[in-house]
C-alpha cells in the first residue's frame, strides 16, 4: 500500500481530536470553528495536524458536487428515470432555484472554505511559538491550504460568476461587502497563487515524502493558469503553464487506460489528486469517495459481490460519435462503458452500423455492463474494475483516487493559449498537442489551430470536472451545447443562486446570478 495511506489513518484520529463542527444549512450560520481550547500551541510538532485536517476537508466531497459541476457539458448526460428529475432538468438547461443540489454545492464548498480558514488560523497560533525553521514550515502549510481554498473559490465562480471571497473564520463582514465579479475572483486566485508559489515544495506531488501526493508549487501554477484562462488572459495562462512544462518534472503516464485505475494513482502526470483508501484491509476504516452515482446501475462483475452504481452520469452519444469519427480507440474505451442497448442505439445511425471490436459491453477486466433503464452508457473514467477492489470490499469504485488536474490538461491549455496569440517558451503548440495525441495512439498533426486544440481537449478531458462545458461558455460556443434536442442560450450559462442563500444573504441581490 502507498505511504499516503498513512495520511488518512491519521485523519480519523485527528478529526476526533480537533472536533470539526458540521456546517449548518445556511451559509450565514457557518462558523467552521474548531474546538481548539485544549490545544497546546507550544507543541509545534503538532502543527502538521492542521494541514492533514485540511487534506481531509478538501477530499471529503459530496457525491453531488462533481456531478453538478460536470453535467451540463455536451460530453455528459444525466441518467434519466430516477428520483433526481431536477438533475436531469439541469442537464437540459432548465434550472430550479430551490433544487437541493445547488444549495448543497454552495454550502459544502463555502463550509469547507471556512474550515480551511480555521486550519490556517490554527497554524498561525502555532507560529507564535515556533522556531525560525518551524515558521518556514508553517508558511508552507498555509500556502498549501490556500491552494485548496482557491480551487473551491474557482469552482464557485465558474458556476455562479459573482460570489464571495472568504478568507476568515467569521465571514459576516465579507458577506456584508457583497460578492465580487468573476474577473475579480480569478485575479484574487492568481494573486494568492503568486504568494503561495515560492513557499511551496519545488516537487511533483508524488515526490513529496511527508505527504505523498500533496500540493506543490505546480498545483499553484496550474490554478493560476486556470484563473487566467477564465479571464481570457492567454499570455498569463501560457506563462503559468510554461512554468510547469519547463520544470521538466512532469510526464504523461504512458497507459491512458490505466491512468484512471489503481495503477495510475499519483503518477508523474498528477498535479492535483484527491486520495482515498481502505488501507488494503478487508475490514476496518475506509476513506472513500462515493462513486456509485457515476456507475452503471446493472453489471455482472468479474469479482463476485462487487456493487453496481446508480446510473446518474452518462457519456453523451455526441461524444461517442465524435470519438468514433476521429478513429479514437484507447481514449474512447477508457472514457465509456457500453451497454448492449447503447450499442444498438448507436448502430441505428447507419454511419455507425459497423463498430470497432472494443465497443462491447465487457471491459478488459471482465466486468459485464448490463442494460439498465437510466442510461445507455456509463463513465469509464470513474470506473474501477471489480478485480481491483480490495478483497471483501464491495463498494463501487471503493478506494479509487480522483484526479482533479493533470499534466495533459496543462499541455492543452498551453497549446490553446499559443493559438490565441500568446508567446510560449520551451515547446510549441504542435509539440504540446502531439504529446497528448501520441500517448493516445493518435498520429501527430501540424499547424494546430484553436479549433484543433478544443477538439483535443474534448477527446482527452471528456467526463472530467465539466472542463468541456466551461470551455464552451468561455468561448461563447453555444452551438456545441445545443445538442440532442437541447437549446443553449447565453442566459443559461450560470446556475441561479440557491433560493435558500438568496433568502439568507441580502447582498446576493436578485434571484439569479446572471441578473
Amino acid at each position: 500500500m502507498k505511504n499516503s495511506n498513512l495520511l488518512y489513518r491519521i485523519v480519523f484520529v485527528l478529526v476526533a481530536i480537533l472536533a470539526i463542527q458540521s456546517c449548518s444549512d445556511k451559509f450565514e450560520d457557518i462558523e467552521g470553528q474548531l474546538n481548539a481550547d485544549d490545544l497546546d500551541y507550544s507543541a509545534t510538532e503538532d502543527m502538521v495536524q492542521a494541514l492533514i485536517g485540511s487534506y481531509y476537508i478538501i477530499a471529503t466531497r459530496g457525491w453531488e458536487e462533481p456531478l453538478l459541476l460536470s453535467v451540463r457539458g455536451d460530453d455528459v448526460n444525466a441518467g434519466g428515470l430516477g428520483d433526481q428529475q431536477q438533475f436531469s432538468d439541469t442537464d437540459n438547461y432548465v434550472y430550479t432555484q430551490d433544487y437541493w443540489m445547488y444549495n448543497s454545492l454552495w454550502n459544502v464548498h463555502y463550509g469547507d472554505i471556512v474550515q480551511l480558514n480555521t486550519q490556517i488560523a490554527l497554524i498561525e497560533n502555532f507560529k507564535d511559538f515556533a522556531s525560525e525553521t518551524e515558521r518556514t514550515t508553517a508558511d508552507q502549510y498555509i500556502a498549501e491550504i490556500k491552494v485548496m481554498r482557491a480551487w473551491l473559490h474557482f469552482n464557485l465562480a465558474r458556476v455562479w460568476s459573482d460570489v464571495f471571497i472568504i478568507e476568515s473564520t467569521q465571514p459576516d463582514g465579507e458577506i456584508a461587502n457583497g460578492p465580487v465579479s468573476k474577473e475579480e475572483m480569478m485575479q484574487f486566485i492568481s494573486d494568492q497563487m503568486d504568494e503561495a508559489i515560492p513557499l511551496l515544495p519545488d516537487l511533483r506531488p508524488n515526490e513529496r515524502t511527508d505527504i505523498p501526493g500533496g500540493v506543490t508549487r505546480y498545483t499553484a501554477y496550474a490554478l493560476k493558469a486556470m484563473a487566467h484562462m477564465e479571464m481570457e488572459d492567454y499570455q498569463g495562462m501560457a506563462d503559468a503553464c510554461a512554468a510547469i512544462i519547463n520544470s521538466n518534472k512532469f510526464t504523461l503516464y504512458p497507459d491512458f487506460y490505466a491512468l484512471f485505475k489503481k495503477t495510475g494513482e499519483l503518477s508523474d502526470e498528477s498535479i492535483f489528486e484527491l486520495q482515498f483508501s481502505d488501507y488494503g484491509s478487508s475490514t476496518g476504516d475506509t476513506f472513500y469517495h462515493l462513486y456509485a452515482p457515476f456507475g452503471p446501475q446493472g453489471w455482472s462483475p468479474a469479482r463476485e459481490n462487487a456493487s453496481d452504481g446508480w446510473g446518474f452520469y452518462e457519456p453523451s452519444m455526441k461524444f461517442i460519435k465524435f470519438m468514433l469519427d476521429r478513429d479514437e480507440a484507447v481514449r474512447l474505451e477508457t472514457s465509456v462503458l457500453f451497454t448492449d442497448r447503447g450499442i444498438t442505439e448507436l448502430q441505428t445511425d447507419p454511419n455507425y452500423a459497423t463498430l470497432p471490436s472494443f465497443v462491447n459491453n465487457t471491459t478488459r477486466e471482465g466486468d459485464v455492463i448490463n442494460d439498465y433503464a437510466r442510461a445507455l452508457f456509463a463513465s469509464g473514467k470513474h470506473y474501477l474494475p471489480s478485480v481491483q477492489l480490495t478483497d471483501q470490499r464491495n463498494e463501487y469504485g471503493g478506494g479509487k483516487n480522483m484526479i482533479v488536474i493533470r499534466y495533459a490538461e496543462i499541455l492543452l491549455m498551453y497549446a490553446e493559449a499559443l493559438t490565441r496569440g500568446a508567446s510560449g517558451s520551451g515547446m510549441t503548440a504542435d509539440q504540446a498537442v502531439n504529446l497528448v495525441r501520441n500517448r493516445a495512439g493518435m498520429p501527430s498533426i501540424s499547424g494546430v489551430s484553436s479549433s484543433d486544440v478544443m477538439d483535443e481537449k474534448f477527446a482527452e478531458l471528456g467526463m472530467e470536472w465539466g472542463i468541456r462545458y466551461y470551455d464552451m461558455i468561455r468561448l461563447d460556443n453555444y452551438s456545441e451545447l445545443s445538442y440532442d434536442g437541447r437549446t443553449f442560450t447565453a442566459d443559461k450559462e450560470l446556475l441561479p443562486y440557491p433560493q435558500a442563500q438568496v433568502d439568507a444573504l441580502p447582498t446576493l441581490g436578485g434571484g439569479s446570478s446572471d441578473d
